[in-house]
């Protein structure tokens, strides 16, 4: 078995354990107690999106080794390769976790979401390859910080607090920093570098944009009419 594999089951188990214990971890406010597995969805969510390996060191990876960011292929410095593999395991989790919890017409577009991010994720962990590139991909997750603890503060009622405003403000600050900035810049290199990439792959990954490209811009557009434009 894969040692790569292992790292993904093992994700996707603690992952699993942290869900089914965050409610006495984080008990949900009165205005939540109706949903309660979401309580609990968006807390797993920003715990994944807060591990420091997970956000705070993808930017220093690329600062401490500059050879990835002309490589991204066969390139990654140590324990790259095991962080893939532990967003792999959280987005299992997580796709498990909508699929038997929420109807598919609410959820659709997270599970078509998390399909595509597997499915890529999950290339870079079994061929060892395009690790740089899911990397650069995780950048993507300092934005999701601000994005679910938008969703707490709305769950909790405290949309009308300076704490929801502020928060709301460096959401859309790190969106179009992190999330439009990276996924630009992801979709140009694919573009740069398609005669070093195999076409099976090079179809995954330009297949991969075309599709989270305009998801991410529709939900820029939603988060600025809901939080601004009113």
């Amino acid at each position: 078995v894969s040692p790569g594999l292992l790292v993904v089951a093992g994700s996707f188990a603690a992952f699993r354990l942290l869900n089914r214990g965050l409610e006495r971890l984080v008990p949900p406010p009165p205005s939540a107690r109706r949903n309660r597995w979401k309580w609990r969805n968006i807390w797993t969510s920003l715990a994944h999106s807060a591990l420091p390996d997970t956000q705070n060191l993808s930017p220093c990876r690329f600062y401490l080794h500059p050879e990835m960011s002309d490589d991204l292929v066969g390139t990654h410095p140590p324990g790259a390769h095991s962080l893939v593999a532990v967003s792999v395991g959280y987005f299992i989790e997580d796709f498990v976790d909508m699929l038997c919890n929420q109807k598919l017409h609410q959820s659709w577009e997270l599970l078509f979401h998390h399909s595509v991010v597997i499915i890529c994720f999950g290339i870079a962990v079994l061929l060892h390859q395009y690790v740089g590139f899911a990397l650069v991909a995780l950048l993507v997750e300092i934005n999701s910080i601000f994005l679910h603890l938008r969703q707490i503060l709305l769950m909790a009622n405290l949309v009308h607090t300076a704490c929801y405003r502020l928060n709301s403000l460096i959401n859309l600050g790190t969106y179009v920093v992190f999330r439009i900035a990276t996924l630009a810049w992801m979709t140009r290199w694919l573009f740069l570098n398609r005669q070093n990439v195999p076409p099976a792959t090079y179809a995954v990954g330009t297949v991969g944009m075309a599709i989270m490209t305009p998801m991410n811009l529709i939900l820029f557009y939603r988060l600025l009419r809901s939080d601004f434009l009113k």
